[in-house]
């Protein structure tokens, strides 16, 4: 699992080395010329890559009703055969009550339960799906990159981090870039290109592109509502505004307002994701009393989602999210067992599990267990807990390697596995985190300031002072630092060395040579 975090990690270094090599392209919706650095192959390995730690980190496939997933299927196929470009497109249906829907590049796309439960008509998801279609063919994920805009979030969790904390975990190096495509707010240009071709698609496809209309109107209208789960949805990459309503009126206007809206078909494919509605209104009311820390009030709605819809997986790993919290591990695991039972490709199961068997003592469950979820999605929270386990079975090389991979992420998993590896490497390279500095006063008396540059307290601290002679010869003296320095915290002393007032302060030089973290 490592191994593969690494060579995810050297893969994403590699496409973006791709844009030393510039070129120019013909984009494939607009015809217009372009310059262009990540091929046709190279899009579609992104997405391929990315595809499923990016379902994973946004609630994961809903698995209870297949035939709603044949049917948004069957509407993104029916478009995609008309498609300006070909691409191996794909549209899976997301466990998750956040009304989004987004593509990656290559043609992956994916559309939340949330959503689907808002849209009136087929046309109205055919305009979604269109709009989608036409971001990945006209590259605009692809150009996100090229442009540069998406690298600093693609190698740091905290680009992600503030859209969506529900379903949005930690995770490292490797599978960031996804998340990072798809929180993106997409230019206005981009935008329009997506909202003009999606409904010149829409209506190739025998759709009415009035739905376009009527969907940007009642997304404006949700937008000014400021509804919380819109904006921490849809609108965060697609914020909708008056001008895009106005420009798909003056599109269907020019298009004819004929076609396929198909209500009753939509509403007959949702009938049972909207019976379930109440169930999932549950999980969603113990999710908010779980961050609130109302244990009591989450048990309450949990139980209630259960007895609704006993057969969703993901309300039993509510149960078993309660549990953890409660320290009962022997409870949670059984959770997390029908959890699994129901929906075994989901990561946050597995790693529930292996936690809730650590706390038991475990340790051989545990570790499967851990790995077969970093291996859907490397969380920090699973790399860091593996390689604590590491570290307290002596094994200190695999130990690194976990704890460098939780360490590229953020939050308090994140941030154990950065202060563990400094505890591990500062007795051995002291240096790199005591900086020295000296100067010679005009008595001739050599100070020294030492900056303790780790976030632990460190103590035991020696620094070595080198004075090169003038006749060559190199002196040496060891001084222990006179005081313990907490993190970032510095120190100015004196050496109780006198030096000839006229010696030039670059022949002076001074390191930290030991210290010990103070526990």
């Amino acid at each position: 699992m490592v191994n593969q975090c690494l060579r995810a990690t050297q893969r994403l270094a590699l496409c973006f080395a791709v844009l030393l090599l510039a070129g120019c392209v013909q984009n494939p919706v607009t015809g217009a010329r372009e310059l262009g650095f990540i091929g046709t192959a190279d899009e579609i390995a992104i997405g391929r890559q990315h595809y499923g730690p990016t379902q994973q980190m946004e609630g994961g496939e809903y698995t209870l009703e297949p035939a709603l997933t044949n049917y948004v299927a069957d509407v993104t196929a029916r478009l995609a055969r008309l498609s300006d470009r070909e691409l191996p497109y794909e549209i899976v249906v997301l466990n998750s009550s956040v009304p989004n829907a987004w593509a990656l590049p290559g043609g992956k796309m994916a559309i939340n339960r949330g959503l689907l439960l808002e849209l009136d008509n087929e046309a109205e998801l055919a305009a979604v799906l269109a709009h989608e279609i036409i971001h990945a063919a006209a590259r605009h994920g692809a150009r996100a990159i090229e442009r540069g805009m998406l690298l600093e979030g693609a190698l740091l969790i905290a680009a992600m981090a503030a859209e969506d904390t529900s379903y949005l975990p930690l995770v490292v190096v490797g599978a960031q870039l996804g998340a990072a495509l798809i929180t993106q707010r997409h230019s206005r240009e981009a935008e329009r290109e997506a909202d003009l071709y999606g409904m010149e698609l829409m209506h190739r496809a025998g759709y009415d592109p009035s739905a376009a209309v009527t969907l940007q109107e009642t997304f404006l209208r949700l937008s000014e509502d400021r509804r919380s789960n819109w904006l921490s949805g849809l609108f965060a990459s697609h914020p909708p505004s008056a001008e895009r309503v106005a420009n798909n009126r003056a599109t269907a206007e020019r298009l004819g307002n004929t076609g396929e809206l198909g209500r009753d078909s939509h509403q007959q494919a949702i009938a049972d994701l909207r019976r379930r509605a109440p169930a999932f209104e549950a999980a969603d009311a113990a999710r908010a009393a779980l961050a609130k820390n109302d244990l009591a009030g989450a048990k309450a709605a949990i139980l209630r989602a259960i007895e609704l819809e006993p057969d969703e997986a993901s309300f039993h790993g509510l149960l078993g999210d309660l549990r953890l919290r409660q320290n009962r591990p022997d409870t949670a695991v059984a959770a997390f067992d029908r959890a699994i039972e129901r929906h075994p490709g989901f990561y946050g199961y597995w790693q529930g599990r292996g936690l809730a068997q650590l706390q038991l003592g475990q340790k051989p469950s545990a570790r499967s267990d851990l790995e077969r979820g970093a291996g859907l999605l490397p969380t920090a929270l699973a790399m860091n807990t593996l390689g604590q386990m590491e570290l307290a079975a002596g094994r200190q090389r695999q130990a690194r390697e976990y704890l460098n991979l939780a360490a590229t992420a953020g939050g308090p998993a994140a941030e154990q596995a950065r202060m563990t590896l400094v505890r591990l490497d500062l007795p051995n390279a002291p240096d790199r985190f005591l900086i020295t500095r000296a100067s010679i006063d005009e008595r001739g008396r050599l100070q020294i300031e030492v900056s303790n540059r780790s976030p632990l307290t460190t103590s035991s601290i020696v620094v070595e002072v080198r004075l090169l002679q003038e006749d060559g010869r190199v002196a040496q003296r060891r001084i222990t630092v006179p005081a313990q320095l907490a993190a970032h915290q510095s120190v100015r002393f004196q050496s109780g060395l006198t030096l000839p007032t006229d010696t030039p302060a670059e022949r002076v030089t001074t390191r930290v040579i030991a210290a010990r973290v103070v526990d």
